[in-house]
């Protein structure tokens, strides 16, 4: 394998949470339902609003990566949801974050995109930069989760 197939093979295993982090679907799996709006021991966000959040800006930075017409959010107001999550849409969200994953790790392993290529309509963001931008983003909120889930089963 060679260097690039290297450093897309890293880039995958930060994606998909492997090595030092847990991985974001057994992260979600099993997260009682009724719970998605608790907030634990005076935590600042529930698990809901932390997925809607991770859904949001990995599909922002994805939006970002893939269309030259890409309409930069008002930050932070668009990226937090504004309303408390039900079962539906915790599996929405879910599903949705999953599916954005895989785009983002559609758009590493393809050999034909640059990793190192500047995006044109950004100002000297890589693709390579925005995909450690979302494993770094969802491992932390990923954490968090995990946290409150733990928290709940105490």
């Amino acid at each position: 394998m060679n260097n690039d197939g290297q450093l897309r093979k890293h880039i995958i295993e930060l994606l998909e949470g492997k090595s030092a982090h847990i991985d974001l679907d057994s992260a979600l799996k099993d997260f009682p339902s009724d719970k998605i709006n608790d907030k634990p021991g005076g935590s600042p966000h529930s698990a809901w609003q932390l997925l809607e959040h991770i859904r949001i800006a990995q599909w922002d930075i994805l939006d970002f990566c893939r269309n030259p017409n890409y309409k930069e959010m008002k930050w932070p107001d668009d990226y937090w949801p504004r309303d408390d999550g039900t079962k539906e849409t915790w599996d929405r969200s879910v599903k949705q974050v999953l599916d954005d994953l895989q785009a983002m790790h559609d758009l590493v392993t393809n050999e034909f995109t640059d990793l190192f290529a500047k995006i044109p309509h950004g100002s000297g963001q890589t693709i390579l930069r925005e995909a450690m931008l979302v494993a770094d983003h969802n491992a932390y909120h990923v954490g968090q989760i995990v946290f409150i889930k733990k928290m709940l089963e105490s």
